[in-house]
Parts: structure tokens; sequence; C-alpha cells
């Protein structure tokens, strides 16, 4: 269990979590496929894949530079409204981390706070619209309100608020995104961007508990 990351560790984190996104490619596929137009998956894959590539390709200098290159090769490899989300949570989120010799909690939380306020400016979405942003905005607060407890406690409210998150969005009908034309025949069905948005947490916990 650890309760900073060095750059290093940061690196080896984003790399597990992309292993876990590029392993999770049918699981988001089917998601996709109920409410949208079922490429969520292969977009995901390919944009997590290239940050494979990356993290096994560049020594970093520090945790910052870590999460902005990552988001910088989801926002340019994963492709469509995916990508351009995903790449800002963590470009827009890295900048928590500028400063700190070390990713801790306080820069964790911060991370998704920043990264919350980002993507919901970018995308004009809000909490209750069947998105991503239903599992973030939980999970942001969650790991604010746990950071004084540290990384592994942080982290680990982060990813169950995100779960729930996940579970909440069946119950919301999309008013957003390619599902908004389903209306109620997306009820039931989980958010796929959602979905991602759990395993990315959820990678991160286990990398930092293990």
């Amino acid at each position: 269990m650890r309760d900073t990351l060095s750059p290093r560790e940061a690196r080896d984190m984003l790399a597990a979590v992309a292993r876990e996104i590029v392993a999770k490619v049918d699981l988001l596929t089917a998601v996709d496929q109920a409410i949208g137009d079922g490429d969520h998956g292969v977009g995901m894959r390919r944009g997590f894949t290239a940050v494979l590539d990356e993290t096994a390709s560049v020594e970093p200098t520090s945790v910052a530079a870590v999460f902005k290159a990552v988001g910088t090769t989801v926002m340019g490899k994963t492709g469509g409204a995916a990508g351009a989300v995903f790449g800002t949570l963590f470009r827009a989120g890295s900048v928590a981390f500028e400063g700190r010799a070390a990713l801790d909690a306080a820069g964790l939380a911060a991370f998704l706070t920043l990264g919350l306020a980002a993507v919901e400016k970018r995308g004009g979405a809000k909490p209750g619209q069947k998105t991503m942003i239903d599992a973030l905005a939980p999970a942001a607060a969650a790991a604010d309100a746990a950071a004084a407890r540290g990384l592994a406690e942080t982290i680990a409210a982060a990813a169950e608020a995100a779960r729930a998150g996940v579970e909440s969005t069946k119950a919301m009908i999309a008013t957003t995104g390619k599902a908004r034309t389903l209306g109620e025949r997306s009820l039931g069905h989980p958010d796929p961007g959602a979905v991602s948005l759990s395993l990315i947490i959820a990678a991160m916990r286990d990398f930092i508990v293990a």
C-alpha cells in the first residue's frame, strides 16, 4: 500500500490503467451497443494502447508531466467524444500535480476536481444527464472528503463512488450524446463513459493498495 507515488510510480499506475481498459474492450463495446453505436470500446482500446506505448518509452520528469502526456495521447488517439472528454480529464487534471514532487491524496482529489470542471466545460454536460460525469462527479466529491485520511482511503472512496455512479446512470434517461435519441429506451443501461471512468479509477485503486 502506497501513501505517495513518485513520477515513475505514477507512470506505472497509468500503464496499469491502460492495460485494464484494453482488457475490458468487450465489456465497453457491449455497454455501448445497448445505447450507442458500439464503437466506445474500440476507441478506448485504441487510445489506451497508445498510452501503453507512451508510458513504456518515456522516463517521467514529474507526476504532472505523466498525466499531461497521457491526456495528450488519449485525446489524439482515441477519437470521437471519448477522446475529447477523457483526454481533457487527464490534461486539465494534471495541473493539480504541478509543483508536487509526488502524487498524494490532496493531489489526487484536486486532479479529479479540476478534471471534472474541465470536462463539464468542454462537453456542456451536468450530473444527471447519463454521461461519464455521473461517475466522475461523485468520485471527485468522495476523494475530496477522504483526502485527509491518506492516498489509499482517498482512491478507495473515489472508486466506490464512481461504481455507485455507474449504477445510478441505469435509472437516467440520456439527454446528451448519441444515446439521447433513444429517450426512455436508454433506461436500464449504464452509460459507457461512466463505466470507463469507473474502470480507470478502480485500476488506480488496485495499483495503489497492492
